[in-house]
């Protein structure tokens, strides 16, 4: 999968705004400004001297334009066959402002009004398959900006698929055809399908009521139309939206350009990126990162997803989607590794957390892939069976629904292993706080990592949700899969300490969950006696609902992070599958879990860096680090990341304080050819205040191109400390196998 993006100026530098004077409506006199957000707003009568010629004055354009800083751009996206989603113009889109609060205000824009094309303001309640299809098919419009619904849209909504992954897991025509396509279980029957549409124009989340508050007041003072459907008089106010994705076609075409434009140029036009982040997993019992485990000795593997995604970029809370199950299955990994015995048990736990499921499993795809290829610890035949958790938040009368697959069933082995797993659940829910059942009748495993390893080889395994047949939450994968959507909520006033450790409704339910969880697998693994003394426990699920759902800047998430990841705690946690990786999320996670099933050593910086000749200690303590840099370093060649991971995990205080001068200066110089560093000098030191001061306006607006060819690192100086970087890519994802996925800038 691929995504495509703005240009090198990321998230909507408009770089040819409104302009000549005509009418007493300014419409493009090449002004071009620095602005530094993707929309703007005309909002006074433009002099008719200001279009006699090009003006660059950076002053006049902020008396001309109101700056709106928050707001989620839709992307494109593209697979081995089509692109989805959005797309502007080089320059950006414009359009004078229409607010559409009821259907009958559509009429106005579409065909009656005489100042075409609009932007559309559109209320969140409206933003539907129906709406969007009709604006798409008009050439009236030229971009949308969305107002979330407040509250959320009672009959749901959701703009993935009705059948999630549909054509990527384990049922096709040559496996239970059947239940192909989903086939007699629609499960997010309420999926509209809008993620998969391409639009001709851009749309845009206005994450602030304020700036949306803003939009509207200039609408209602200049653009309201007068009685009896006469146009509005002079000025009118109008917005601009810029997010060009430079991506087009498919996962191949775009990859491709990308490739040719990497051997051929000395500054290459990268046009999208892939999309890739690392799956986080732990054992129970220590695992030799260096070897394999025997071909003999099987375990049990209890996985989640971790992303989840919306229409919009990086707007992705997830609730129900993916945290609660994440919660849970880290408070399952708590309460076990607490558990007496739990490291002398005859069969080790997997715990693993996938990312990327949201697009056609990338992330357990790609560990079947590397356990098929051998480069992982374990073989697919080490996995004796398969617990997932999949959405488990909305659960009727306490109840989680065990389903399997149907076909790998009619295998009597299979059969008798999954019967027996599913005694054991039965079991452990006494007493848990949960009961779960059988669906009674033969349907297929809803959406879940299972199925490809299902694909891969036949498992006994059980995913456990709280829904019998369709989706409980009626918000899959969209914006409004927030805290609110699962009944989150915290007393009227509370700070955000007692936020923090507050016991919901909610995270009692679902630490009830991680309790089933860790007795069904202390039992499997082979545990006789205590399992019913396992607990896990609600502080824990109460803090990790907080910090991934409402606030990651929080006091918990502060002390099991290291000091110099304090940049990846901050307000709106989303869940968004990365581009640059890892995500915030997956290093949140990677800590969480340490701190939540480790065993803290007392050691000197010393020891830790070299545990293995230190009586006591094991090698095996840097397991579930290995596994992280392993993943990148198969990337890598293996030399990038044997040098970086020694110098990151063993040495890094080490390096850092005593050969950092010395690394740094002649290994960058060396690898960099000396040029780089002579030119970034020369360029940064020697004519920045000219270039940067005085010609900033002109050179981004009329030399663009040649600056991006001619002086590469001058633009990349000014991308950086200019713009912000997220809303340059769009996304591109492919459906072969190992998938990857991209973005384009």
């Amino acid at each position: 999968m691929a995504a495509a993006g703005p240009g090198r100026g990321s998230l909507g530098t408009a770089r040819n705004s409104l302009g000549t004077a005509r009418n007493s409506l300014g419409t493009a006199w090449n002004s071009p400004g620095a602005a530094r957000s993707s929309l703007r707003m005309l909002h006074a009568l433009l002099v008719a001297a200001l279009a006699a010629g090009p003006c660059r004055s950076s002053s006049v354009e902020r008396k001309i334009y109101i700056p709106l800083e928050r707001a989620a751009p839709c992307v494109r996206l593209l697979n081995a066959t089509h692109q989805t989603g959005c797309q502007a113009s080089l320059s950006g889109n414009t359009g004078v402002i229409h607010l559409v609060e009821k259907e009958e205000d559509l009429e106005w824009p579409l065909s009656k009004g005489p100042h075409p094309p609009y932007m559309i303001l559109l209320d969140g309640n409206l933003f539907s398959r129906k709406v969007l299809m009709q604006l798409k098919e008009n050439s009236r419009i030229s971009g949308l900006a969305v107002s979330p619904a407040s509250p959320a849209p009672p009959e749901g909504f959701s703009p993935g698929l009705k059948c999630p992954n549909d054509g990527f897991g384990l049922y096709s025509e040559a496996y239970g055809p059947q239940f192909a396509h989903c086939n007699g279980s629609l499960w997010n029957p309420g999926g509209s399908g809008l993620a998969f549409e391409d639009f001709p124009f851009p749309i845009f989340l206005l994450e602030d009521a304020n700036e949306t508050q803003l939009i509207k007041e200039c609408f209602l003072a200049h653009n309201v139309p007068g009685a009896g459907g006469a146009a509005p008089p002079f000025p009118l106010c109008a917005l601009q939206l810029q997010a060009h994705m430079h991506a087009a076609a498919s996962t191949a075409t775009c990859m491709r350009r990308s490739s040719l434009q990497s051997a051929f140029s000395i500054n290459p036009e990268i046009v999208c990126d892939p999309l890739l982040d690392f799956n986080v997993w732990s054992s129970l019992q220590p695992i030799n990162a260096s070897g394999k485990v025997e071909p003999g000795q099987r375990l049990v593997l209890a996985a989640t997803r971790v992303d989840s995604r919306s229409f919009f970029w990086n707007v992705a809370p997830g609730a129900a989607a993916s945290v609660a199950p994440l919660v849970s299955l880290l408070a399952a990994a708590e309460a076990l590794a607490a558990a007496p015995g739990s490291q002398l048990l005859p069969r080790n736990v997997l715990f693993v957390f996938f990312q990327g499921e949201s697009f056609d499993y990338i992330g357990s795809s790609r560990l079947v892939w590397d356990m098929e290829q051998e480069k992982f610890p374990l073989r697919l035949e080490n996995v004796g069976a398969f617990l997932e958790l999949g959405q488990v938040a909305l659960q009727n009368d306490s109840v989680l629904w065990l389903h399997t697959d149907p076909i790998s069933r009619r295998n009597e082995s299979v059969d008798e292993q999954v019967r027996a797993l599913l005694a054991a659940l039965g079991v452990a829910a006494s007493g848990s706080g949960v009961s779960v059942r059988e669906p009674g009748f033969s349907q297929p495993l809803p959406p879940s990592a299972f199925q490809r390893f299902l694909r891969a080889r036949s498992i006994p395994g059980v995913l456990l949700s709280d829904h019998r047949q369709q989706f409980h939450s009626r918000y899959f994968e969209s914006i409004y899969d927030t805290a609110e959507s699962i009944g989150l909520r915290y007393p009227e006033g509370s700070s955000p300490e007692e936020r923090l450790e507050f016991v919901s409704d909610t995270a009692r339910a679902l630490a009830q969950v991680g309790t089933l969880l860790a007795r069904t697998l202390f039992s499997w693994a082979g545990g006789t006696e205590g399992a019913e003394s396992i607990q896990a426990d609600p502080k824990t699920v109460a803090r990790l609902l907080y910090g991934f759902l409402i606030d990651s800047n929080n006091s918990w998430f502060q002390s099991v992070i290291k000091p110099d990841q304090a940049g990846i705690l901050g307000p709106f946690p989303q869940h968004y599958v990365a581009v640059a990786s890892p995500a915030n999320t997956t290093q949140l996670l990677q800590a969480a879990l340490a701190n939540l099933t480790g065993t803290r050593l007392n050691l000197s910086r010393e020891q830790c860096q070299d545990p293995g000749k230190t009586p006591g200690t094991q090698p095996e303590v840097r397991a579930r680090e290995w596994h992280r840099e392993w993943h990148r370093e198969w990337h890598r060649e293996c030399h990038w990341e044997c040098h970086w991971e020694c110098h990151r995990e063993c040495q890094w205080e080490c390096h850092r304080e005593c050969q950092w001068e010395c690394h740094w200066e002649c290994h960058w110089e060396y690898h960099r050819e000396c040029h780089w560093e002579c030119h970034w000098e020369c360029h940064r030191e020697c004519h920045r205040e000219c270039h940067w001061e005085c010609q900033w306006e002109y050179h981004r607006e009329c030399h663009w191109e040649c600056h991006r060819e001619c002086h590469w690192e001058c633009q990349w100086d000014w991308g950086k400390l200019g713009m912000v970087s997220v809303g340059k890519r769009g996304r591109e994802w492919d459906p072969g196998f190992p998938a990857r996925s991209s973005h384009s800038r």
